[in-house]
């Protein structure tokens, strides 16, 4: 591709320093040249048409493209197709309005590598005047192995949350075993007593045996139920977000982490907001979140005499959605408090001292945020926030 007219392909940033050398400023020039050849970052100089003027060596390393094959040419080449198309428009936009999109801002944008390849990037813009003319210098660094750590970092939560899932379960065997068996036995019960009024038909009509069988399946039915949910919470899934409704997520939670808690003496509350936006969520996430703040409730209330447990939703002004858990038990000592969202930091005699932490990462990694706060009955109370929409993308410009 050759050059617009009056410009030269210039393959190296130095050709390019030496056309805007000015008399007495050569020691400047080449503190500049060791600067663009040595940096780490890759800089790139385009003119107002997006035509490459400058190219660095970091920038050879980053795209795989040599000096030769990029000044001269569009910058748009350094590009993926859904970047490429817009980077005219944004161009022609700034020149005729000046609103600046990425100009002086920075934004993580995707490169175009040699081989084809796409990749992210920290792109910063700035513009400068280079006489009468107008250049704008991009400051390129790959953050490749950073988006890599990161979804590394995700699968390990993943996995401490699947672990913690696994070890709540551990925990609540003995009361599952006997939230089972309720159903279970009534089932065998209404069965029963459905054969003795078959045996007898004269003396019990064929509506009252219906009845009774529908109770049987109902009650199979809640067994059935309590089965699926468990097989649903406890199973090994990738981290998939979509738009749920909180006051759902809360309900079923809840529910879980209460199972056993009326056979102990303890009543739950639910105050939820009658209408709130979708939230974009991992639900399994979230309801692990729960059902730990839950199961500590649960806890704590068995050594109280007062034995509650509210649930409370709302929406606050700063465009979030709020989910509260308190209880009625003793409370926390103030010793605790300041170190309760460390790993292995535990009240529990038998506890591993990581649900916490665990929900704390999930919930800021929802970009949301958790805390602590004494509870209105005089124990504790759990305060999580979920944002009511996702991180914005913005404009490619």
């Amino acid at each position: 591709m050759s050059a617009p007219p009056g410009q030269e392909p210039l393959g190296h940033p130095q050709a390019w320093l030496t056309q805007a050398d000015e008399p007495g400023a050569a020691g400047g020039v080449s503190q500049l040249r060791a600067v663009l050849d040595t940096a780490v970052d890759g800089i790139i100089i385009i003119d107002g048409l997006g035509i490459v003027r400058l190219y660095n060596p970091a920038c050879q390393k980053i795209f795989g493209y040599t000096a030769d094959e990029v000044v001269g040419r569009n910058v748009k080449m350094l590009m993926p197709a859904h970047y490429r198309d817009a980077h005219d428009g944004y161009l022609k936009h700034y020149h005729q309005t000046h609103q600046r999109r990425i100009i002086g801002i920075g934004r993580e944008v995707e490169g175009r590598r040699k081989d084809g390849g796409t990749f992210p990037m920290d792109l910063s813009v700035g513009e400068a005047r280079q006489g009468d003319e107008t250049v704008f210098v991009g400051i390129i660094r790959d953050i490749s192995e950073r988006h890599r750590m990161h979804q590394r970092l995700l699968e390990m939560q993943a996995e401490l949350v699947h672990v913690s899932r696994l070890s709540a379960m551990g925990e609540m065997a003995s009361t599952l075993a006997h939230e089972l068996n309720q159903p279970l036995t009534a089932v065998m019960n209404y069965v029963q007593a459905a054969q003795r009024m078959v045996a007898t038909p004269d003396r019990f009509p064929a509506q009252r045996i219906s009845e009774i069988m529908g109770k049987a399946v109902d009650q199979a039915a809640r067994a059935g139920q309590i089965i699926r949910r468990l097989r649903e919470f406890i199973r090994r899934g990738e981290t998939d977000r979509v738009l749920a409704d909180a006051n759902q997520v809360v309900r079923e939670a809840g529910g879980l982490g209460l199972i056993g808690a009326r056979e102990q003496g303890i009543s739950a509350s639910y105050a939820l907001a009658a209408t709130l936006p979708p939230v974009l969520i991992d639900q399994i996430q979230i309801q692990q979140v729960i059902l730990n703040l839950v199961r500590n409730s649960v806890e704590a209330l068995r050594a109280a005499s007062r034995r509650e447990i509210a649930f409370h939703t709302a929406v606050t002004n700063d465009g979030f959605v709020e989910v509260v858990i308190s209880d009625s038990g003793p409370g926390l000592a103030p010793e605790i408090v300041d170190r309760l969202f460390h790993p292995f930091v535990t009240t529990k005699p038998n506890g591993t001292g990581i649900g916490l932490s665990i929900s704390r990462s999930i919930v800021e990694a929802h970009g949301g945020r958790l805390s602590f706060l004494p509870s209105p009955a005089g124990g504790a109370a759990f305060r999580f926030t979920l944002p009511i929409t996702g991180p914005g993308q913005g404009d490619l410009g």
